[in-house]
């Protein structure tokens, strides 16, 4: 039994808000429109709550090398955001097509590794179950919203997605380490004084 919500367990939590019957694998979601669909947007729910940048899908101070041939850097196929850090922190880098780009030299030639932050959209059961829980949740409004557009079911799972994005936001307070004297900018520039 899988530790948390599966793929399976969300889309049947989708289509369940529009009264359809649950699909049994998701090698048979294609067969069904309504699976398919749900499916597609528990996709596009998952990269934009990602896109977010969490504790739990962030690389920080990540070394991105050159290859030998071409120098270039390319960066994770399911990396969506990239930001020089640490030691490059000063050098002006971003990510153009699946290569970084060195927007100082307006150049993809690298003659160095670089160390980078990045933000990567992970698999739905690579996450943490709060962003499942909350992602599932959020998706099955989208969906009912897109497929039935009724009032009455939008305003139920619309406490249920905040209920769950404040779970997701207490499970973020309580695994990212992050506090007020080394986790903002700010406190760390007046402490440099």
């Amino acid at each position: 039994m899988a530790a948390g919500t599966t793929e399976l367990e969300a889309i049947n939590i989708m289509l369940s808000t529009i009264g359809e019957s649950p699909v049994n694998s998701l090698a048979e979601i294609s067969s069904m429109v309504d699976a398919v669909v749900a499916n597609s947007v528990l996709k596009e729910v998952s990269t934009a709550v990602q896109e977010e940048g969490w504790h739990f899908n962030i690389e920080k101070n990540f070394t991105l090398t050159p290859d030998f041939v071409n120098k270039e850097i390319q960066v994770p196929g399911n990396c969506i955001q990239c930001d020089a850090s640490g030691q490059d922190s000063e050098r002006d880098v971003c990510v153009r097509g699946n290569r970084l780009y060195d927007r100082d030299n307006h150049t993809f030639t690298f003659d160095r590794s670089v160390q980078v932050d990045m933000v990567l959209v992970l698999a739905f059961e690579e996450l943490p179950q709060a962003a499942r829980h909350y992602i599932t949740i959020r998706a099955a409004w989208v969906y009912q919203q897109r497929t039935v557009g009724s009032e009455t079911l939008g305003n139920f799972t619309e406490k249920d997605e905040a209920r769950a994005r404040a779970g997701l936001r207490k499970f973020e307070a309580d695994t990212s380490d992050y506090n007020i004297l080394k986790g903002s900018w700010g406190v760390m520039r007046i402490l440099d004084r």
